[in-house]
């Protein structure tokens, strides 16, 4: 059972109280990949998209999506996010777009959904500016790659 939900005795989920707990500063870095065709990638890396800037729209809905964490997963707290920096880098040698997102706050509960979010959004949002051209995108391995702050400390994925 995740730390954010616990079921009362009738077995209705409900928001834990997150009141008691301490303000830290609490980090969270998510990543993930679209593989896609070297004609798509092309295409992103000249800049001749007729939709735009597809990497510079897709970092700023990465960061619109952390914000909005909270409407979009039931019983998730609404943070008040200090940062979120969203880095995607074009590899012309697998035909991927890798995202790195971190996320930051002052807070009583981690960001680790808001940094996921952030990162399968900005994806997403590469996906649907280029599906005309490429339908057979593939997004890969979103994850947590490491976390701070709050009471259970830091965590790294070791793989």
């Amino acid at each position: 059972m995740s730390d954010l939900t616990h079921f009362n005795a009738s077995g209705e989920a409900h928001m834990v109280d997150v009141g008691d707990k301490s303000i830290t500063h609490r980090v969270a870095i998510t990543d993930g990949w679209i593989s896609m065709q070297p004609e798509t990638l092309e295409l992103i890396l000249q800049g001749g998209h007729k939709k735009g800037d597809v990497l510079g729209i897709a970092r700023i809905a990465g960061i619109m999506a952390a914000k909005k964490t909270s409407d979009l997963i039931p019983l998730c707290h609404p943070l008040a996010i200090t940062k979120v920096n969203i880095e995607l880098t074009p590899d012309p040698t697998t035909n991927r777009v890798h995202c790195v997102s971190q996320v930051e706050t002052k807070g009583q509960t981690g960001v680790e959904m808001e940094a996921l979010c952030a990162t399968q959004i900005a994806l997403l949002t590469i996906y649907d500016m280029c599906k005309a051209v490429d339908r057979g995108m593939t997004i890969n391995r979103v994850r947590l790659v490491e976390k701070s702050g709050g009471k259970s400390g830091h965590w790294q994925r070791s793989d």
